[in-house]
């Protein structure tokens, strides 16, 4: 299995400062700053890119899962919203909303959402960020 590196610099004070983060892979590098991550600025952010990292690899998870149940979907769609939150003084990552639609021929809806949770509480990322409630709203389309 591979492994992989993001990696960031930034320079100057926590609210004047800026930065810029980057995938190894060199398929993404934006800036940061104070504003982009805790207000509304132009610019990436910690939990963007981890919304993005939970939405792709539910996405691909749920599509193996069903796959081995009998029932390749067509297509899976998937949004993670990452909630920021200040809780005991300073900035922690509450929640994450998982909205994924699927189009998977031949399959009743218990059994999609059987698999869509499955693939909730196994996903890698899932795993990784098992400290941050999951929500999970799947709909089969």
């Amino acid at each position: 299995m591979a492994t992989r590196t993001g990696s960031a610099v930034w320079e100057g004070t926590l609210k004047q400062g800026k930065g810029t983060m980057k995938l190894g892979s060199g398929a993404f590098e934006g800036p940061y700053s104070f504003s982009s991550r805790f207000e509304e600025a132009k610019g990436t952010n910690p939990e963007e890119l981890i919304g993005a990292a939970e939405a792709g690899c539910y996405s691909m998870a749920l599509s193996a899962n069903l796959e081995k149940a009998g029932h390749p979907a067509k297509r899976i769609s998937t949004t993670a919203t990452v909630k920021l939150e200040i809780v005991g003084g300073g900035p922690k990552i509450t929640t994450i909303d998982l909205k994924t639609e699927a189009d998977v021929p031949g399959i009743d809806e218990g059994k999609f959402r059987e698999q869509a949770e499955l693939t909730k509480k196994t996903c890698p990322v899932s795993v990784a960020l098992a400290g941050t409630q999951i929500n999970l709203d799947a709909k089969l389309i």
